[in-house]
């Protein structure tokens, strides 16, 4: 999106609303996933549709937590314990027990976007804590949350053979709130998928390398 047309009091906000409503619409299209499926690998990704929303769960949780203390640290996570189920797994806190089967896994995903949802609807919009892409504020971690949630569920669609066409009003803002310097004129989805290396956009070719601008916007 253009810095001047969706900076300032232009841009509409990222709110825990939007995250709250992404986080239900990936939980619902990935209860139509056949249970066989979970064991294949999330599109592009190397890990399988299991760990995937095992990774997806993580983050929602990781950017709850990093919002919880009452001084949130600036220059560090919150130190968690994270560790892969194999090697060359995700490094998660969260895991989910597979005995619970995939409803189980889908539960644990739900709670930690209502984690993430609760905090962002209860922290002070001036607070700040760490990311590894910079410090950011409530606003900027739903922005987060909502990217990780479109995307990875993108990866897990592809996996488990699922549609997934999430609302462009909500792309949109998610990208005029972490990626400010984005084409404006495409489509917002498509808009995204590019932004996180996951397809090339018209006249402009796959990005091999990527990251989000979370600095809070004035």
């Amino acid at each position: 999106m253009s810095p001047s047309s969706e900076s300032g009091a232009s841009r509409p906000p990222v709110t825990a609303e939007d995250l709250h409503h992404v986080v239900r619409l990936a939980v619902a299209a990935l209860r139509e996933a056949p249970p066989e499926a979970w064991d294949g690998n999330a599109g592009s990704l190397e890990w399988d549709c299991w760990e995937t929303v095992e990774h997806l769960a993580d983050d929602l949780f990781a950017y709850a937590v990093q919002l919880g203390p009452a001084a949130p640290p600036l220059d560090a996570d919150v130190p968690f314990v994270w560790h892969s189920g194999r090697p060359g797994g995700p490094a998660n806190a969260v895991h989910a027990d597979r005995t619970a089967g995939p409803a189980g896994l889908l539960q644990v995903l739900e709670a930690c976007g209502a984690l993430l949802v609760a905090m962002v609807r209860t922290t002070p919009a001036e607070a700040r804590a760490h990311h590894v892409f910079g410090v950011s504020d409530p606003e900027g971690f739903a922005a987060m949350g909502i990217v990780e949630t479109l995307v990875h569920t993108h990866d897990l669609a592809q996996g488990l053979g699922l549609t997934w066409q999430p609302p462009a009003a909500l792309c949109a803002r998610t990208l005029a709130r972490l990626f400010p310097d984005a084409p404006s004129d495409t489509a917002p989805w498509p808009t995204l998928l590019w932004a996180t290396g996951r397809a090339p956009l018209a006249g402009h070719p796959l990005r091999t390398s990527w990251r989000w601008d979370g600095t809070p916007r004035p």
